[in-house]
């Protein structure tokens, strides 16, 4: 039987057998080992496209087909060419806010608000920059999709040998639960600053998403990306009325979007740019949205890729510009209220709520403020959550119910926030925030690496291999992502 992404309700909550729950445990575990055995320690047959394998029988972007299974309700149906081109577009329309979710999760609330508390309007452009650099990674990685029927993971298991396979799923296993972590930290939070909840009491509540996403699936995948886009909808809002609300120089805003020879000469300001970059473009982005672009029922045909790849390739760029306003938005409203007031050391989201009222006049700026990294938090859940039932299915070949892949990753993600809340209280949960953003940066270059020698490859590409100009450009980003977050990552254990 072919493995899906998503189980059923009924395989997501089976009826007791004969057999207990222990038991039932044990044959997961076992499944778990077997094909971690089969699928890394031995089984080389397992390694289809080897550098020889693939001279001898290249593989065929033309013969291939979906993967995996999307959802429950089957591929999204697109209008046929002949239909108006808005129909079409908005059949594509959904992955791309899927992963802009990553660009705008409580991860880069941090850098945003500490870049703008103190060093004002300047460190715009490193949010420019960033989204430059994901806006042509994502474009990659739905190339990949389209053009192979292959998600970045499931590439990586087919077209690389067993001993670079073993190293990859496990950072990004890491990667996946570091950014659970940030989920789990700014969902907490938000609970905090809007309803008084302590922490560990707002990290127990952030554990029961998993059943709101159940029952969205239950009606499919769209539901689903409806249900992201509306919370994107809300944060966009939020930072609207108060980057109004904070009546920010407008020619300061524009200037800080050039480059300033001030980013390398203040080590300071540096720091913070190369976090902004670390934070912005994420790992499971990669391996996400080159399954999600495989939801939609184009023509698997020369012809019927080109133009999906366009649409998807659109709905990307579009939605990943819906986050570079919201990480603008953020800084802008930071530099405005805070460093315009004196306020350079406003790094933590809880002091930036408690002053941002006070400061503008205006009652309702904290309660968007919370509103908007509620709706964050819940967001970055969402997808974290298929990011890692993608890889786990990707590289092992093995899908878990998706109740446990979420129990499993948020068990892990919430255990670090409550050891650091017992141990040093609730005043060192920005510190564990800033920490998971460390881990996300060490496990990039595993990603952008193989997902550009991919897209750069003849044999599993054909005729969608990148330009010579597009691959140059892309190696030149894997390079300053590689180096920006080895000099962020070395800042911060030396």
């Amino acid at each position: 039987m072919a493995s899906s992404l998503f189980c059923s309700y009924e395989e997501c909550f089976p009826k007791e057998r004969d057999e207990g729950a222990l038991a039932s445990g044990l044959l997961a575990l076992k499944r778990l080992l077997s094909s971690i055995g089969n699928n890394f320690l031995g089984n080389k047959k397992n390694y289809a496209y080897s550098r020889q394998s693939m001279k001898q029988n290249p593989p065929s972007f033309l013969d291939a087909q979906p993967s995996s299974s999307m959802h429950p309700a089957g591929l999204v149906s697109v209008p046929g060419r002949a239909a108006f081109w808005l129909r079409r577009f908005l059949a594509f329309v959904g992955p791309g806010y899927m992963v802009a979710v990553g660009y705008m999760d409580p991860g880069n609330w941090a850098t945003d608000l500490q870049g703008g508390s103190e060093f004002g309007y300047t460190l715009l452009f490193a949010i420019l920059l960033s989204n430059i650099m994901a806006v042509i990674l994502q474009a990659l990685s739905a190339r990949l999709g389209v053009v192979t029927d292959h998600d970045l993971a499931q590439a990586c298991r087919a077209w690389l040998p067993g001993w670079m396979r073993l190293p990859l799923w496990l950072t990004c296993e890491v990667a996946i639960i570091a950014c659970d972590l940030a989920e789990v930290i700014g969902t907490a939070v938000a609970l905090q600053l809007l309803f008084g909840f302590p922490i560990l009491v707002g990290t127990a509540i952030s554990v029961l998403d998993v059943f709101l996403v159940l029952l969205l699936m239950r009606h499919g995948f769209r539901w689903l990306e409806a249900f992201v886009m509306t919370l994107l909808g809300i944060i966009a809002v939020c930072f609207g009325i108060q980057m109004v609300a904070s009546s920010p120089d407008i020619g300061e805003v524009f200037r800080g979007f050039l480059p300033s020879s001030t980013l390398l000469t203040q080590p300071d300001m540096l720091y913070i740019a190369i976090g902004i970059v670390g934070a912005t473009v994420m790992p499971h982005n990669l391996y996400l949205h080159s399954s999600l672009v495989q939801s939609r029922n184009y023509d698997r045909t020369l012809e019927g890729r080109k133009d999906a790849l366009r649409w998807a390739t659109w709905d990307s760029t579009i939605a990943l510009t819906l986050a570079l306003f919201v990480n603008a938005a953020i800084l802008i409203v930071a530099a405005a209220a805070f460093y315009r007031t004196g306020h350079h050391d406003v790094a933590e989201i809880s002091d930036a709520w408690r002053l941002l009222s006070p400061i503008l006049g205006f009652g309702l700026a904290s309660t968007l403020f919370a509103v908007a990294l509620l709706a964050a938090g819940t967001n970055s859940t969402v997808t974290g959550t298929l990011a890692g039932q993608i890889v786990m299915e990707g590289f092992l070949n093995l899908r878990l119910p998706y109740w446990a892949r979420r129990m499993v990753t948020r068990g892990l993600a919430v255990l670090p926030v409550v050891v650091i809340v017992g141990l040093y209280g609730q005043g060192k949960v920005g510190a564990l925030l800033v920490f998971s953003q460390i881990v996300l940066s060490m496990q990039l270059p595993f990603a952008v690496i193989p997902l550009v020698y991919f897209v750069s490859h003849k044999r599993i590409m054909g005729a969608f291999r990148l330009s010579r100009p597009l691959m140059v450009v892309s190696w030149v980003i894997v390079g300053i992502v590689v180096v920006l977050n080895g000099k962020l990552l070395w800042d911060a254990v030396f």
